[in-house]
């Protein structure tokens, strides 16, 4: 993929105090792919200011709000405003910062999940038609190299016809009610206000269904869900079980978790076919074992040589210098900004999430949690 000059982007969210905007920050400079130019980095202006210039934004171009950033930006001269809207705050922001930034003119690239309900998706699906935006949406373990070879090799038919998936991602931070304690990220996660109505549905949950769409190809057909809350006095979901059918005739099993002590970020996947398995964990992500009926296993390296075109497009460093989390999000933000120069919105061909891939995965957070517990036949013994 050649690179030329940086996207001009501009952010909102992401100040003092948060998280994803720094990693957001650092894997779209890490190849020259973006480079941030204007920000309103926080809901209270004095801290979006302030912010700003604590990452060395002109007074001028860190703003108070994002709506001031979008009406200023629009009047400066073409080949100095910025071109992009990148969207990092919590959930309920997204759908207005979006919808506006395409309609001035803007692309937009957007973490996940999407928006708040189907209604607001299918909104961003219909105005990025109508204006022609580059959307990218920031699920980035579809980043990963080995992930990228684990989709070309079901693709290719290395496994055979897929037949099961276990999808499962386990934290166990939430595992007590930290946000009684004023911990800014578990409490806007755990406020149905801010977050939607997914709470480990909705904020990891996302990624494993991405993770299955992404390697598979497969779409859900059917599914029954066991929607659950641990901790006492929390209002959404902190543990989820989905059993799914996959259109091809698949089965699978989809969990997200915030409550399992001891986990960090426990995402993995296994994919068995009519011939042969994979399976890739997330923590160990530099690796990917292949299975097969006739055997032996065999475990691929981010390294390797006869990697496919795809994952190799993706590496940096040689074998035994690990790559893992900021450069995955890395490869989104480089498929974007291909995109963006293309003026092509594009996905498929530049290998980032798209508007409808979020919009899809918003639909299943809705569908999941609103069938929490249906269909389910009580066990009797006798």
């Amino acid at each position: 993929m050649t690179m030329s000059r940086p996207i001009r982007m501009g952010m909102v969210g992401g100040g003092r105090d948060a998280f994803i905007g720094a990693v957001h920050r650092m894997a779209a400079s890490l190849d020259g792919s973006m480079e941030l130019v204007a920000g309103a980095l926080s809901s209270t202006p004095e801290k979006s200011i302030a912010s700003g210039l604590d990452l060395g934004l002109p007074e001028d171009r860190a703003y108070p709000t994002w709506q001031a950033m979008l009406e200023s930006e629009a009047a400066r001269p073409e080949d100095d405003r910025m071109e992009a809207v990148v969207i990092v705050t919590p959930n309920h922001v997204h759908h207005p910062v979006a919808k506006a930034a395409m309609e001035t003119g803007f692309h937009v690239v957007c973490d996940k999940p999407l928006v708040m309900d189907a209604q607001q998706a299918d909104e961003l699906v219909a105005v990025r038609k109508q204006t022609g935006r580059v959307f990218a949406v920031t699920y980035n373990y579809t980043g990963y190299p080995m992930v990228k070879e684990a989709r070309h090799l079901v693709r290719s038919g290395a496994i055979g016809e897929v037949r099961k998936v276990i999808v499962e991602y386990n934290q166990g931070w939430l595992a007590t009610p930290l946000e009684t304690t004023g911990q800014k990220q578990a409490g806007w996660r755990t406020d149905p206000a801010m977050a939607g109505a997914g709470g480990a549905m909705g904020d990891i949950g996302s990624h494993a269904e991405n993770l299955v769409s992404y390697v598979t190809g497969l779409g859900i057909a059917e599914f029954t869900s066991d929607v659950t809350t641990h901790v006492e006095g929390r209002s959404i979901d902190d543990d989820t079980s989905v059993l799914l059918r996959f259109d091809n005739g698949a089965r699978g099993i989809l969990t997200a978790s915030q409550v399992c002590p001891g986990c960090l970020n426990d995402l993995r996947i296994r994919v068995w076919g009519s011939t042969g398995g994979l399976v890739w964990h997330q923590e160990d992500p530099n690796t990917l074992k292949q299975t097969s009926l006739e055997g032996p296993d065999r475990i691929h390296h981010r390294a390797d040589a006869s990697l496919s075109e795809s994952a190799n497009a993706m590496v940096r460093l040689p074998g035994g210098h690990p790559e893992a989390f900021i450069e995955a999000f890395a490869n989104i933000y480089r498929g974007a900004a291909a995109a963006i120069r293309d003026g092509r919105d594009d996905g498929a061909s530049y290998d980032y999430p798209t508007v409808e891939d979020g919009a899809r995965g918003v639909k299943f957070i809705g569908a999941v949690i609103q069938a929490g517990g249906e269909g389910w036949t009580a066990f009797r013994e006798h």
